[in-house]
């Protein structure tokens, strides 16, 4: 049997092995996808064991995504760029690194009718989803790319080298295209990264945090009368890009969006919009 698995610590909250699985079911493939939650001291040990396995790929979570570049013999171009791994490919026994969260955001915002080409993107954050996300936005052709970070050091990582990038502030929310929140911002709160009355003449909004499902920040952008992203579609979109690295077929995001609707539903969260 093929086997891949999300790899973090702790694990048991993750969505990804029932949007894997069920990918697996409707296309009749032996394989599954595992949940394994692995100490930072075992790191990478248990990539060199893995190396060698059964196991063709890594969803790679927190606490390890720094110790996963590292652990890399060959890393992406937009992997290296970002400098953050969030998907391992195990290839003839090499460990290659790349990074879906940026493609998995674009392909979010353009399921529902935006296209990034030309546009005016802010990015709140700094972290590694973040330099993803910005990464990916200059790739897509953006127009500019404004990086609102409380670390000025960190927003200027994040746009360096990238042509139409630069550090912004929240002022530049206000009448921009789209915004992306890659905070931790309103997880698990009431809280959001943006006063509602910036987000009038923004039109989209995609939050990152999925938990939960439907924020503070997206029932603001609604509010206003942009277009509302909830961060599960990011999630699933980056699952989309690992499939195709990991396995080279294409797969119906759609599906991986309802098996992950339905795990909220079974542990007793209300995934409804």
């Amino acid at each position: 049997m093929i086997r891949a698995a999300v790899i973090g610590s702790p694990v048991v909250q993750s969505l990804s092995p029932a949007m894997h699985n069920a990918v697996f079911a409707r296309l009749g493939i032996d394989a599954h996808y595992d949940a394994l939650d692995v100490a930072p001291s075992e790191f990478s040990e248990t990539i060199d064991r893995l190396r060698h396995s059964e196991y063709v790929g890594l969803s790679v979570t927190m606490p390890h995504k720094d110790a996963a570049f590292r652990a890399c013999d060959e890393v992406s171009e937009s992997a290296r760029r970002i400098g953050a791994v969030n998907t391992i490919h195990f290839r003839s026994g090499d460990v290659v690194g790349h990074n879906t969260d940026g493609v998995g955001c674009v392909n979010a915002i353009v399921r529902h009718g935006f296209s990034i080409v030309g546009k005016r993107c802010v990015v709140l954050g700094a972290g590694g989803a973040a330099r993803s996300v910005v990464d990916a936005f200059a790739s897509a052709g953006a127009g500019e790319v404004i990086v609102v970070n409380r670390t000025e050091a960190n927003a200027r990582r994040a746009v360096a080298g990238l042509d139409s990038c630069r550090v912004g502030s929240l002022d530049d929310v206000a009448g921009s295209d789209v915004v992306v929140n890659c905070t931790s911002v309103g997880m698990g709160t009431d809280e959001t990264p943006v006063a509602k009355g910036d987000l009038n003449r923004v039109g989209c909004v995609l939050d990152a945090v999925y938990h939960p499902l439907r924020t503070r920040l997206l029932d603001d952008a609604i509010a206003a009368g942009a277009v509302a992203i909830d961060g599960l579609w990011m999630l699933v979109y980056q699952a989309v890009e690992q499939q195709r690295l990991w396995f080279g077929h294409e797969v119906d995001a759609q599906l991986m969006r309802d098996a992950a609707l339905a795990e909220l539903a079974r542990r007793g969260n209300d995934p409804t919009l």
